[in-house]
């Protein structure tokens, strides 16, 4: 090719010097004009083809092949191949322009057998069998060897030696580079494990008491991991041992939305009593307990007349409780609140009696993961349940102070 334009151009005046250069131009942006031409016809028609193709599949897992990517990888073969092919036409160049290919190809093929392998995975997901026999570490030992292996041919390409010969070496040599680079080759490992796995981040919020550490991931390296404290103090964390010990990542709290409240008012239970007409009356004003009463009132005199209790006694039968009544408003409550997360679990409940009263406790969500505004919303709702316990005739429990002190002393 270029001894065929070099010869037009001398047969139309140009000096040999000059033709021998624009005719090795003029050839490289020939090649390169083909490899882009080739790449494109495989990536806008053949690829398009076989898409389509796919997408009119009943099957499930090609299109898993389809999202992540592998035919658009081993598409990016095609230009380097065409690079390979052409090769001889500059032969003093020749032999490196073909090694550099050639690595090439085998870099895209390592990167094609990753998400080959991540496909795989993801259509193993799909089975019950998941749940009992996973293959996600079997598949991430296949992924480390194959960057192995791949590493090892270009660099034996590259230097034109047989790989075994460099596997040999490295093999004579691995006592003393494990010795040597452990701590590096431990943050190596860890840091496949965790980037593979999605455990941490960065701005990832996690905990490690270990170390001291509560606050957002900054920066993630070989060696260790800086995480900013929420008292903007830097902790400093190894590496491998966020993969050897146990860390807290709330990462799926800010991801779903919603943040826990879990936290109780203690009820003195000598508060604690049957509810009378008088303040069933007073209860009905509430709006929220309103049907609740309601309901619970018919309910009970059916199950009174039916096991003809004696009302004489109000130990007989069943009856409606202060506490009860003001669980029962409190899950109202909660139920209509504006900030807290409708789709997440509520629940009020009676924790096991101590000395310090009953515990109530309100597990709910808020619908803001912000932890300012979190911490707003949690001191609302305890604002206004610790205001209304004095309406449904119960005592919240409290150790006597100085006041109480002084106040039971001067009566």
């Amino acid at each position: 090719m270029i001894e065929f334009i070099k010869n037009y151009l001398t047969a139309n005046g140009v000096s040999k010097d000059i033709s021998l250069f624009l005719s090795n131009i003029l050839a490289a942006l020939f090649i390169v004009f083909v490899s882009l031409l080739a790449h494109l016809i495989a990536k806008k028609v053949l690829l398009r083809i076989l898409e389509n193709f796919i997408a009119r599949s009943k099957s499930k897992w090609d299109d898993i092949l389809v999202k992540n990517n592998v035919f658009n990888r081993i598409v990016r073969i095609v230009p380097a191949s065409v690079i390979h092919a052409f090769a001889p036409v500059f032969p003093s160049y020749q032999t490196w322009i073909q090694r550099i290919a050639f690595c090439y190809i085998v870099f895209v093929i390592v990167l094609t057998i990753d998400k080959l392998l991540d496909s795989v995975d993801d259509i193993y997901r799909s089975f019950e069998v998941l749940k009992t026999r996973p293959i996600k570490v079997f598949l991430q030992v296949v992924k480390i060897i194959s960057f192995v292996i791949g590493v090892i041919v270009i660099i034996s390409a590259l230097l034109d030696r047989s790989p075994w010969l460099l596997i040999s070496g490295i093999g004579a040599a691995s006592a003393v580079l494990i010795l040597i680079f452990q701590n590096s080759l431990l943050g190596f490992v860890a840091g496949i494990q965790l980037t593979a796995n999605n455990m941490v981040g960065i701005g990832d919020w996690i905990e490690m008491p270990k170390y001291g550490a509560d606050g957002s991931v900054i920066d993630i390296t070989l060696h260790t991991v800086k995480v900013q404290n929420w008292d903007k103090t830097i902790t400093t964390i190894p590496t491998h041992a966020l993969i050897s010990e146990s860390f807290k990542n709330w990462k799926g709290m800010h991801a779903s939305g919603g943040r826990r409240i879990k936290r109780s008012i203690y009820i003195d239970m000598t508060s604690i009593k049957f509810c009378n007409e008088e303040m069933l009356e007073r209860f009905r004003k509430i709006q929220y307990i309103q049907e609740y009463l309601d309901n619970k009132k018919e309910e009970i005199e059916k199950y009174n007349a039916a096991h003809n209790i004696d009302e004489s006694s109000i130990v007989n039968g069943r009856h409606l409780t202060n506490i009860g009544t003001f669980r029962a408003y409190i899950v109202q409550y909660l139920k209509n609140h504006p900030k807290l997360h409708k789709g997440m679990i509520q629940m009020v409940r009676q924790l096991q009696p101590t000395e310090h009263g009953l515990p109530i406790e309100i597990y709910a969500f808020t619908n803001d993961t912000a932890w300012v505004n979190y911490e707003a919303i949690q001191s609302d709702i305890f604002d206004h349940i610790l205001a209304v316990v004095p309406e449904f005739d119960l005592r919240v429990f409290q150790n006597p102070t100085g006041y109480d002190l002084r106040k039971a002393l001067s009566g």
